[in-house]
C-alpha cells in the first residue's frame, strides 16, 4: 500500500507546474471566446476548414488533457507534505465532489444565465471532479498498480472503439436526436457518461443532461499525472532530463502511430490535396472522448514544455504562474466574463442582449453576428487581461492564508 503518513517538511511550489498550467489557462479562454464570438460549429468537423481557424482551436487541445494530468500531479505533491493516505483519499473525494456541485451549479448558469433551460453540462470540472473521486479509491494501491491503471486506460480504450455497444450509442450521439437517446437502457447510460459524447434526457428526473466530457479515459490520464508526481520531487537537473525523455518519446510515438494509422484513433488521416489539408487532417484527433493520439499529441508536447519551463524566469514567465496557481478561480471567472461580454457584443449589434451567439443552446449566430476571427482573438486577450489582477490578488491570499477550505479553490 502506498503510505504518505511520515511527516514531511513542506516543499516550495514547483514554478514549472504553475507556469504550465497557466499557459494552458490562458490558451483555453481563446477556445471559449471563439466559441462566443466566432463559430457555430467545432472547426475539425468543418470540410476545407482553413489553418487559421483550425490552429486556433487546435492549440486548445493541449488545454483540458494538462490540466487533467496537472491535477493528478498535484494530488500527489499534496499527499507528499505530511499527509496520510487516509487524508489524501478523504480531500479527494470531498474535493471532487465540491467540484462537480459547482460544475453542475455555478459553472453551469455561467454557460447559461438561466436556471429555465433543465440542462446540466458535464465538461472539464465535471471531468476532473469525478476523476478525483476514482483517485481516491487508486491512492490506496501500490503507486506502480496507479500507474498501471492509467495507462491501461490511455492506451486500452480505443479498443472499445469498434464493439456494437460503443458504436450503436456514437451512432445515435451523432443525430443528437434526444427521443433515440432518452429510450436507453440503465447500463446504456451509464456507458454515456463513461465513453460516448451525447445528449442524454433523464425525463425521471426531469433534465436533459450534456455529457461533454465521458470520463474515459480522463480517470487514467489523471492516475498518470498522480505517479508522474514521483518525477517532479527529483532535482531540478534529474527532474529535467527525465521529463525530457518522456515528453519527447511521447510526440514520437504519436508522430509514427498516427503516421501508420496503426491503432489509438478511430478516425484515420488520407493525403489531400495540399500539405497544409494533409497536416490539419493528420492533427485532427478525436477530443471526445479523447484517443489515445489525441493524449500522446498533447501531453507529449506538454511535459516536453514543463522541462524547458525548469529555468523560466522574468516578467512572462510570472505572470502565467500567477494565473497558475488559482486556475479554479480563473476558470469560473472567465465563462462569466466571456458571457456577458457577448450580450454586450450583441446589444451593440443588434440593441438586444439576448441575441448573444451561445455554442450550447442558440442552432446558430444571427446573420452578420460574425465579423471575423480577430474579434475572437480580441475579446480573448482582454478577457484575460481583466482577470490577471483578481488572480495576483487571489494567489497573495491563497500564499498567505493556509486555511483548509482555501484547497478547495
Amino acid at each position: 500500500m502506498h503510505d504518505q503518513s511520515a511527516t514531511t517538511e513542506a516543499r516550495p511550489r514547483v514554478n514549472s507546474i504553475d507556469l504550465l498550467r497557466g499557459l494552458v489557462m490562458v490558451i483555453m479562454a481563446l477556445d471559449h471566446a471563439r466559441d462566443y464570438f466566432h463559430s457555430p460549429v467545432q472547426p475539425e468537423s468543418i470540410p476545407d476548414v482553413g489553418a487559421g481557424l483550425f490552429f486556433t482551436r487546435w492549440i486548445t487541445h493541449f488545454c483540458a488533457p494538462t490540466f487533467v494530468f496537472l491535477a493528478g500531479t498535484a494530488a500527489f505533491l499534496f499527499g507528499s507534505r505530511g499527509r496520510s493516505t487516509a487524508q489524501l483519499s478523504r480531500f479527494l473525494l470531498t474535493r471532487g465532489l465540491w467540484l462537480i456541485a459547482i460544475e453542475w451549479t455555478v459553472v453551469n448558469f455561467g454557460w447559461l444565465f438561466s436556471l429555465g433551460y433543465g440542462l446540466i453540462i458535464c465538461q472539464v470540472i465535471w471531468a476532473i471532479g469525478a476523476s478525483m473521486v476514482a483517485l481516491a479509491v487508486l491512492v490506496w494501491l501500490p503507486l506502480p498498480v496507479v500507474a498501471a491503471v492509467g495507462l491501461a486506460m490511455i492506451t486500452g480504450h480505443n479498443l472499445l472503439d469498434g464493439t456494437d455497444l460503443d458504436t450503436r450509442l456514437t451512432s445515435a450521439a451523432a443525430t443528437w436526436d434526444l427521443s433515440t437517446m432518452g429510450a436507453l437502457g440503465v447500463f446504456e447510460r451509464l456507458w454515456v457518461f463513461l465513453h460516448v459524447q451525447a445528449f442524454l434526457p433523464l425525463p425521471d428526473l426531469g433534465v436533459n443532461v450534456l455529457v461533454a466530457y465521458p470520463l474515459v479515459p480522463w480517470i487514467g490520464v489523471m492516475a498518470v499525472g498522480y505517479a508522474f508526481g514521483t518525477l517532479v520531487q527529483r532535482s531540478a537537473a534529474q527532474r529535467r532530463r527525465l521529463l525530457l525523455c518522456i515528453g519527447l518519446a511521447a510526440t514520437a510515438g504519436f508522430i509514427l502511430l498516427r503516421a501508420g494509422n496503426f491503432y489509438g484513433e478511430p478516425r484515420p488521416w488520407e493525403s489531400q490535396g495540399s500539405f497544409m489539408a494533409t497536416l490539419i487532417d493528420f492533427l485532427n484527433t478525436s477530443k471526445y472522448p479523447p484517443s489515445l493520439m489525441f493524449l500522446l499529441m498533447t501531453l507529449g508536447p506538454a511535459i516536453t514544455a514543463l522541462a524547458l519551463f525548469e529555468r523560466a524566469s522574468g516578467a512572462v514567465a510570472r505572470f502565467f504562474i500567477t494565473i497558475g496557481r488559482v486556475p479554479f478561480l480563473y476558470y469560473v471567472l472567465h465563462i462569466y466574463l466571456l458571457h456577458a461580454a457577448a450580450k454586450l457584443y450583441a446589444w451593440a449589434r443588434y440593441g438586444d442582449a439576448g441575441l448573444e451567439w451561445n455554442v450550447l443552446m442558440s442552432p446558430q449566430p444571427l446573420p452578420g453576428y460574425d465579423i471575423g476571427l480577430w474579434v475572437a482573438y480580441l475579446a480573448w486577450a482582454l478577457v484575460v487581461i481583466a482577470l490577471y489582477p483578481i488572480c495576483r490578488w487571489f494567489a497573495g491570499v491563497k500564499q498567505r492564508n493556509r486555511s483548509r477550505w482555501l484547497s478547495y479553490l
